[in-house]
């Protein structure tokens, strides 16, 4: 909660703050980078700088918290604060660098803001920065401390013991641990983050959903190949020199679009890659002989890029209470709708809780028509693969 004498101060300048936030996030990755350049060597994503989504994805959430913290003063966004959370301790942030964030980011915002920027204004921002960073902070040390290890160390080889050719641009990756012992537990629709040494030296991270349900001797990574302009960097290695016998750096298991329990139904709504977490899931309610109502929606480009095509048609066919619903964008398959994928036209039950996964295009399409259509907010749940550009729509 903002103290009294902050919030008006952060009501006030809230205007002139968030529309100078795209200068003042341009300007603090610049200046950190410079002093640390460690830290874009081996933390950040040099694809997502490259873009700039990193700097929308901070400016959102900065705006979305200050909003929050003035709209409903006597709560969190802890849905927001959950999922930031989640990814940070997958990459291994520590409490050390909220510091060095914090000295970066309010040299940014002066030198956009100037004198603008009264030490009554700083305060108040102050106030915002570490009200979020402490949240933050706390909820990474329970994540850490969840999964049994100190601050930051969530890393550990993984044996790379398969490789399948899904589609043209997708492989999946089967890992297991060198020593033999059996690979962590996790909930499904959980990811881990992949750390690879690419040829300039930097050791770059990315994250990639468990596509098989837990309790196995292995886990299952499925890599799309990000092309364009910058192309993916991990993506690209994985796929150009990821082979049986590697062994790459993967963190703990994290995230926070799970599985719930219970037996109510279920839309699991997922486009392209995406499809991933979902297979997840549905692996999980299979293996426990689960009853429960469970609409499956995929999108795709075409059958042939739809990865995991039969897995998935397989593991809704073994529940008894599972529907499958496709749509392609390309003609080519008598079981699929041809178009983009519209939920208005399917039968959902009541009480449905939702999970969306893909790209924000479509996860805004389906979210707003699970809204029109009568499903409360809280119970349509996403997962954003790379920075969330949709924090302040859909926290």
């Amino acid at each position: 909660m903002l103290s009294e004498q902050s919030a008006p101060v952060v009501r006030a300048t809230l205007p002139a703050v968030g529309g100078a936030l795209d200068e003042i996030t341009e300007r603090f990755y610049a200046g950190m980078f410079a002093a640390h350049p460690e830290l874009l060597r081996d933390l950040f994503n040099r694809g997502n700088q490259a873009t700039g989504d990193q700097r929308k994805a901070l400016a959102g959430s900065i705006a979305a918290f200050a909003g929050a913290l003035l709209e409903h003063p006597d709560t969190r966004p802890d849905v927001m604060l959950s999922r930031i959370a989640h990814k940070h301790a997958s990459l291994g942030v520590t409490s050390e660098q909220y510091k060095i964030v914090h000295e970066h980011l309010f040299a940014a915002i002066v030198a956009v803001l100037g004198d603008a920027v009264t030490p009554e204004v700083a305060q108040a921002w102050d106030e915002v920065y570490w009200l979020m960073a402490n949240a933050l902070i706390a909820l990474e040390a329970r994540l850490y401390e969840g999964r049994g290890v100190a601050e930051g160390e969530v890393w550990h080889p993984m044996e790379i013991a398969g490789r399948d050719e899904e589609t043209a641009d997708t492989v999946s990756f089967t890992l297991r641990r060198p020593d033999g012992r059996p690979t962590a537990d996790f909930r499904p629709g959980q990811y881990v983050s992949v750390q690879v040494t690419l040829p300039d030296g930097a050791r770059q991270i990315r994250q990639y959903s468990l596509s098989t349900a837990p309790g196995r001797p292995d886990w299952r990574i499925t890599v799309k190949r990000v092309d364009g302009d910058p192309a993916g960097e991990v993506s690209s290695w994985l796929h150009a020199h990821g082979t049986v016998g590697d062994r790459v750096a993967v963190s703990e298991p994290f995230g926070d679009l799970v599985l719930p329990e219970g037996d109510g139904p279920l839309l699991l709504a997922s486009a392209g890659i995406g499809s991933t977490p979902m297979l997840a899931m549905l692996d999980h309610l299979v293996a426990t002989g689960s009853t429960r109502p469970v609409t499956v929606v995929h999108a795709d480009r075409s059958p042939a890029g739809h990865a995991h095509r039969e897995e998935l048609r397989r593991l809704v066919d073994a529940l008894p209470q599972g529907s499958l619903h496709l749509w392609y964008e390309e003609p080519g398959a008598a079981d699929a709708r041809l178009g983009r994928a519209d939920v208005t036209a399917l039968d959902l039950p009541e009480g449905v809780t939702a999970y969306l996964c893909g790209p924000l295009p479509f996860m805004r399409a389906v979210r707003g028509d699970l809204l029109g259509r009568g499903v409360a907010a809280a119970d349509v749940h996403y997962e954003v693969f790379g920075p969330d550009l949709w924090l302040g729509a859909a926290a």
